[in-house]
């Protein structure tokens, strides 16, 4: 969720002032793109993991802060439940065995962090959505003791003026309410960042956005909230609604929501700026000292804090991210439409997956989005949430086809190539890719595997409540095989 605030009480005048700081970011970044100051570098990716602590009958542990004080790994850090963890993976190359040494430190990782939440009689799972959710389990004081945290409760449910209102219809129907943004801990995702060259982030981000659909209907992982089965990646539509800061007013007068899959391609990554300036207050307005076009003009590097915080307010499924690493910047598409789990082979292969995929698209001519309508791009991104590996998306010269087809005998052949761009190691390439395939083959992801051993189990005569907390403890003993989910038995 990003860095720990300084100050939690904002003024009308910081708001102001925020305000111009933001817009001078916005042109100091110009200028560093007019003048070529912002590196292309390597083609680095990192990943960050979400992960929920449970106790002994899979229920949500309220731990957190206990297992990171035990962990001590700057790794890892809270998020916004106090059962959320957030694993923060070192940025690397895919080249040569890349692909490896990610499974290897995130196994790694992930072990000497259960080491410390078992100290504290907790488990880590990775999921989309903890099934064994309640809504009394997601209020206020289940919020972590964290400034920024606490902040952005107040400021977003300050802004809407009322109770979030949760509406998600699929086989089955959930309506609840909240006062607080608290329930946006039920969901965990696992969020890709490539490092790209900025005369060529449009056509990166614009590629992402194209395959959002099928990322979702492939690696959905989160069918069930609060008892009931909603859709395949119900994550999506409950972020969505769970913090819409949005008063009912401003929603029916058009106005755009803080999780925005958004409106149109892009030709620079300023056009994603540049709208949120346009179409976004302020939400934790906290003011640094940079001067950044002074510091631009000295001929220095300019952190751009505002603008940078500004932007890690507005919560798109593809996120632009200015950074600076050793005093250089650079650019990186941050991919956050992905769950987390069931496995870090699974992860792993949906990431080699995007990777890939988006590498080979954004260097192809004509580019897809020439032929690929917004409108089509974003609709194929909710059919993919709704209906999981089920889902028939459109796709420009074939029309509606099951996704599963689209995957094999399309998408597929463009990721291999993407990842021989990257010099991946053939048998890492192979393998994670035929994870994918084998999903596609046998039309199961981890949001099947849940729905289906519910199901199993209830079809035994247990309730719902029961057969939840079972498949659950299933899911846990399987996650630790590292085995991939398509494997696993019902």
């Amino acid at each position: 969720m990003g860095k720990e605030l300084v100050t939690a009480v904002f003024s009308p005048h910081d708001r102001v002032l925020f305000r111009r700081r933001v817009r001078r970011g916005l042109d100091a970044l110009t200028g560093m793109l007019e003048e070529g100051r912002i590196e292309a570098g390597d083609r680095t990716t990192g990943l960050e993991i979400e992960i929920n602590l449970v106790d002994a009958e899979a229920a949500p542990a309220m731990r957190n802060a206990e297992v990171l004080t035990d962990l001590a790994d700057p790794r890892f850090q809270l998020e916004l439940g106090r059962f959320n963890l957030e694993l923060n993976v070192p940025p690397r190359s895919l080249a040569g065995d890349g692909l490896g040494d990610y499974e290897r430190e995130i196994l790694q990782a992930l072990r000497a962090a259960g080491d410390s939440a078992r100290k504290r009689e907790t488990r880590l799972i990775l999921i989309g959505m903890l099934p064994t959710l309640t809504a009394g389990q997601l209020v206020l004081g289940d919020i972590s003791d964290n400034e920024r945290f606490r902040a952005l409760d107040a400021e977003i449910a300050g802004a809407r003026g009322d109770a979030f209102r949760i509406d998600i219809q699929g086989p089955e129907r959930l309506r609840t309410s909240s006062d607080t943004i608290a329930p946006e801990g039920a969901c965990t995702s696992a969020q890709f960042h490539l490092r790209v060259n900025p005369a060529d982030f449009a056509r990166y981000w614009n590629a992402s956005q194209a395959i959002a659909g099928v990322q979702l209907a492939l690696g959905a992982n989160a069918p069930f909230l609060y008892r009931r089965r909603l859709w395949a990646e119900t994550r999506i539509p409950f972020f969505e609604q769970a913090t819409d800061a949005r008063p009912d007013e401003f929603a029916a007068q058009g106005v755009r929501p803080r999780v925005w899959f958004g409106d149109r391609w892009i030709e620079s990554i300023l056009d994603l700026y540049e709208e949120n300036v346009r179409y976004f207050p302020p939400l934790l307005p906290e003011l640094g000292d940079e001067d950044p076009v002074a510091v631009l003009a000295a001929g220095g590097i300019p952190e751009l804090p505002e603008l940078r915080l500004h932007n890690g307010t507005v919560y798109r499924w593809n996120r632009p991210v200015y950074d600076v690493t050793g005093g250089r910047p650079h650019l990186r598409v941050e991919n956050r439409v992905l769950p987390s789990g069931p496995t870090v082979a699974d992860m792993l292969a949906n990431a080699a997956f995007y990777f890939g995929l988006v590498r080979q698209l954004a260097e192809e001519d004509p580019p897809l989005w020439a032929c690929l309508d917004f409108a089509a791009a974003e609709a194929g991104f909710r059919t993919g949430a709704r209906d999981g590996i089920e889902a028939r998306l459109f796709w420009p010269g074939l029309g509606e086809v099951p996704v599963t087809d689209l995957v094999r005998d399309v998408l597929l052949p463009r990721a291999h190539s993407g990842l021989d761009r990257y010099g991946v190691h053939p048998a890492h390439r192979d393998r994670f890719l035929g994870i994918i395939e084998d999903r596609c083959r046998t039309r199961r992801n981890g949001a099947v595997w849940q729905s289906e051993t519910v199901r199993t189990v209830q079809e035994r005569g247990l309730d719902r409540a029961v057969a939840l907390r079972e498949m659950t403890q299933r899911y846990l003993e399987f996650q630790r095989t590292n085995e991939p989910v398509h494997t696993w038995p019902i």
